[in-house]
């Protein structure tokens, strides 16, 4: 399956002195990028039970980006195990160039008791139906 795409554009804010995106600022991206997905697949909304934590965030930085540049933030459903699951994610220009690859893994959690829970049968059968 084709992997999910999120645009977005370069903000000015986004950007630091040096007149390009700020590196802390591609884990926002991601994150805009992960509830676009969970809204369109299943429809998420904040308080939702259970709720999804984010366990681990890791980026590789292959090009700068400016104020005004268009990205495409394609995500992938990589893997999806008992609580968590993993996704993949290519960040290109509007040339196509890749200007960062990532990886994070979600949690589904129980806010209430405090620990993470299974992935509910209907997420990780819409998940299992987008994974790459």
């Amino acid at each position: 399956m084709p992997p999910f795409i999120h645009q977005l554009e370069v903000r000015f804010r986004d950007c630091d002195p040096m007149g390009h995106a700020n590196n802390a600022v591609y884990f926002t991206y991601l994150e805009q990028t992960r509830f676009a997905h969970w809204r369109e697949l299943w429809g998420f909304a904040p308080r939702q039970a259970p709720g999804v934590i984010l366990a681990h965030a890791e980026c590789d930085f292959r090009r700068p980006v400016r104020y005004g540049q268009r990205l495409d933030i394609k995500l992938t459903v990589a893997e999806v195990r008992r609580s968590s699951f993993r996704y993949e994610y290519v960040i290109t220009d509007e040339e196509g160039r890749t200007v960062a690859e990532a990886r994070t893994v979600q949690v589904m959690y129980d806010y209430e008791k405090e620990r993470p829970v299974p992935v509910p049968d209907r997420i990780r059968e819409l998940l299992m139906r987008h994974a790459g």
